[in-house]
């Protein structure tokens, strides 16, 4: 019998995703930079502060703690991300999680807070934009609708995080936390698989 749950395409390997991770980092940092040198965009600040490391670390828990909240009670977002996760994660071991923290957190901020915010105003609309195409980036397929619409929210979450703090650093904190934790929540629990 055939599990729903699971990812319709052939398994990837362990060097395929992170292969795969890196790429897609390299991409996007290539998008950013290319759209900040063209249209002469200034990103947004960056700077370390014990307060905007503080506020990354709480965004990141809070967006995990309600990933997990919505995977318990959410039967289509739970079936979306086991999808994705299973694909993504399961050939991964522990020390890839960094990378899975590090490449697509730094990457994805840069160019959806870092850049493209500043690019389309830095204001409401332009967080609304930037998340609804950082929901899109996670769409792997129609029946995975459910984790796009998520990670719009967090693109909300981290887009405004951005605005409000004005420093760059809050989201990609949060963003490289989240994936790390998140990431070894679910090897934890998926030992087996």
């Amino acid at each position: 019998m055939e599990n729903s749950d699971r990812p319709d395409i052939e398994p990837l390997t362990r060097p395929q995703v992170l292969i795969a991770m890196a790429a897609t980092a390299l991409l996007l940092l290539t998008v950013a930079k290319v759209w900040q040198y063209l249209g002469s965009i200034s990103i947004l600040s960056l700077q370390f502060s014990p307060k905007a490391f503080l506020i990354g670390v709480g965004l990141a828990l809070a967006i995990t703690i309600s990933s997990g909240l919505l995977y318990q009670f959410w039967a289509d977002y739970r079936r979306s991300a086991n999808y994705y996760l299973e694909l993504v994660l399961k050939p991964l071991v522990l020390p890839d999680y960094i990378w899975l923290g590090l490449l697509p957190g730094m990457s994805e901020e840069l160019l959806f807070r870092g850049v493209m915010l500043p690019a389309l105003g830095a204001n409401t609309v332009a967080v609304v934009l930037s998340s609804v195409l950082f929901g899109i980036l996670h769409l792997s397929g129609t029946k995975q609708w459910p984790y796009a619409v998520w990670a719009t929210a967090i693109g909300l979450t981290l887009g405004f995080s951005a605005i409000l703090t004005g420093n760059l650093l809050v989201p990609i904190i949060a963003h490289v936390l989240t994936n790390f934790l998140s990431g070894c929540l679910w090897k934890l629990n998926n030992k087996a698989a």
